[in-house]
C-alpha cells in the first residue's frame, strides 16, 4: 500500500512549485537591465517580463506598458509564455487528478489499486509539468547570457536574469521533486498480492484406476 505520508509531502512540494510557477509567470523582472561594464546610468531601472515592460524611476515612481501586439513579440517571449502556461494547466490537472488518487481523501476508497494508479499519474503529469517550466525558464536565461555576452550588444541594453527567473527556477524544481514524491509512494505492481499457487492434487487418487 502506497505510503500517506510520502504522498502528502508529495502533493504540498508539487502544489507550492504550482503556486510559484504562477507567481514567476505574472512577474515582471524576467530580466532586469545590467549596470555591469562602463555603463554608470542608474536614474532607471528596465524590467521586462512576458506580459509587460516596467521602467522603475530613482524617485521611486514606477511605469508599466504592456506588449502592444502578440504577433510582433520574439519568439523568446512567445515560446516562454506557451511553456509557462502549459506547465500551469498541467498543474491543475495534476492537482485535481491527485487529490482523488491520495490516501487521505475518501474518493476510489474501496479500488485501492485503482487509487494508486491516479495517483501515480498525477505525479507523472507534475513531473512533465515541471519539466515544462524548467525548459521556458532555463530558454529565457540562456538567451539572456547570450545576449549579455555578445560583444555587438550595446552596453545600454544588456540585461541581466531577473528575480522572476529565479523564482521559476526553483517552482519547477518544487514540482518535480514533489511529482516525484507521489510516484515513489505507489507500491509496485505485485507488491501486497498474496501469491498464488497452483491447487495441490492430492486427492487426486480417487480410488479410480485408468487401464
Amino acid at each position: 500500500m502506497a505510503n500517506p505520508g510520502i504522498q502528502l509531502i508529495g502533493f504540498t512540494l508539487a502544489f507550492l512549485g504550482f503556486i510559484g510557477s504562477i507567481a514567476s509567470t505574472v512577474m515582471v523582472e524576467w530580466k532586469a537591465s545590467s549596470y555591469a561594464g562602463d555603463n554608470i546610468i542608474t536614474a532607471q531601472a528596465m524590467y521586462e517580463g512576458l506580459w509587460k515592460t516596467c521602467v522603475s524611476q530613482s524617485t521611486g515612481q514606477i511605469q508599466c506598458k504592456v506588449y502592444d501586439s502578440l504577433l510582433q513579440l520574439p519568439g523568446i517571449v512567445q515560446g516562454a509564455r506557451g511553456l509557462m502556461l502549459s506547465s500551469i494547466l498541467l498543474c491543475f490537472i495534476a492537482t485535481m487528478v491527485s487529490m482523488v488518487g491520495m490516501k487521505c481523501t475518501t474518493c476510489l476508497g474501496d479500488q485501492p489499486e485503482q487509487k494508486d494508479k491516479v495517483a501515480l499519474t498525477g505525479g507523472i503529469i507534475f513531473i512533465i509539468s515541471g519539466l515544462l517550466a524548467l525548459v521556458g525558464t532555463s530558454w529565457y536565461g540562456h538567451r539572456i547570457a547570450q545576449d549579455f555576452y555578445n560583444p555587438f550588444t550595446p552596453t545600454n541594453s544588456r540585461y541581466e536574469f531577473g528575480s522572476a527567473l529565479y523564482v521559476g527556477w526553483g517552482a519547477a524544481s518544487l514540482v518535480i521533486i514533489g511529482g516525484s514524491f507521489l510516484c515513489c509512494g505507489c507500491p509496485a505492481k505485485d507488491s501486497g498480492k498474496s501469491p498464488r499457487y497452483p491447487a495441490s492434487n492430492s486427492g487426486g487418487a480417487t480410488g479410480r484406476d485408468y487401464v
